[in-house]
């Protein structure tokens, strides 16, 4: 019997690699695209030499060819940091745009089932709080975050438009704040740069005033929700979230305990766009998948945080 086989674009970044591994423990053959822009090969580097594991350089924004069958198409390929995006906006515009158009016609001609990676951020600084599937968001077209936020609404658009008009089996998850192993120390989000400034004893840098607030999922959880989509026949799109909610000023002083660390807090100004609130509404999740979120706050935290412990320079 064949087994099933998965192509994952951003296969090499943070989300993309733990996805490669749950496939592949599931079962799956797993080709792995990525061009290393924000993933590195360190991440897959334990998956290299599997059975079934496939790991290719290239850049999704460019024509995809996968020789072979294909049961199921992946795409998470995209800067998804502040930092990234903000110093890859063209970039981050064509894999949302050409690089999902690209993998859409994959799995078209495959006949595969398409599997989106989205985010919370399309809702922007929201105006309905907690967030459901059905708002349509607050987002700045022309702001510096719209590079990620409308290459993700555009992006969600056209996988519809693929649905609808040409019948592939699409799904869309949206994505919220998730934190884990292989996340870059440097990459700007709050999870990592608080954990790498507690570590090093640094004061912890909290934008305004702290009280803004986001709900902080552990990788684990974001990989459960979205095999249980790519098993459904769901279209999605569906939030995959936890929906425990915290400031970012309360998330300070949780790392800095774990860590043991007496980091104060330094505050810097609120970014542009930042938005305010930030919880998913996941009773379509637990309703369709019969997903929630298992890991809570502090112990995805204290395995997060030995993870960066492990890590011999934390400014890799």
């Amino acid at each position: 019997m064949t087994r099933p086989r998965a192509a994952v674009t951003g296969g090499a970044g943070f989300l993309g690699s733990h996805l490669c591994e749950r496939l592949l423990n599931d079962g799956y053959d797993v080709l792995c695209i990525d061009n290393f822009l924000t993933g590195r090969p360190a991440n897959v580097a334990s998956l290299v030499g599997r059975d079934g594991f496939r790991l290719l350089k290239a850049d999704v924004t460019d024509f995809v060819h996968v020789p072979g069958h294909l049961d199921a198409v992946l795409h998470f390929a995209s800067p998804a940091s502040p930092i990234d995006y903000l110093q890859l906006p063209i970039e981050t515009l064509k894999v949302g745009s050409l690089g999902t158009l690209h993998t859409l016609g994959l799995a078209k001609e495959k006949q595969a089932r398409y599997l989106l990676a989205s985010t919370s951020e399309t809702y922007g600084d929201p105006q309905v709080h907690p967030q459901p599937e059905t708002y349509w968001g607050h987002v700045n077209p022309i702001g510096p975050r719209g590079v990620y936020d409308e290459a993700k609404r555009f992006a969600e658009a056209l996988t519809m438009a693929y649905r609808r008009y040409h019948g592939v089996d699409t799904a869309i998850v949206r994505i919220f704040n998730t934190h884990g192993p292989r996340m870059r120390p440097d990459d700007g989000r709050a999870v990592p740069t608080f954990i790498r400034q507690a570590l090093a004893g640094q004061p912890i840098t909290v934008t305004g005033d702290g009280t803004q607030t986001r709900s902080i999922q552990y990788v684990d959880d974001l990989v459960e929700g979205v095999v249980r989509l790519l098993h459904s026949d769901h279209p999605g799109p569906i939030n995959i979230g936890n929906p425990h909610e915290v400031s970012m000023l309360q998330l300070a002083k949780v790392v800095a305990d774990l860590v043991g660390s007496g980091s104060g807090v330094e505050f810097l100004p609120r970014p542009e766009d930042d938005p305010m609130v930030r919880q998913p509404d996941v009773a379509l999740a637990r309703a369709v998948l019969g997903w929630h979120a298992t890991v809570d706050l502090e112990a995805g935290l204290r395995h997060t945080v030995s993870w960066f412990r492990s890590l011999s320079d934390l400014t890799d």
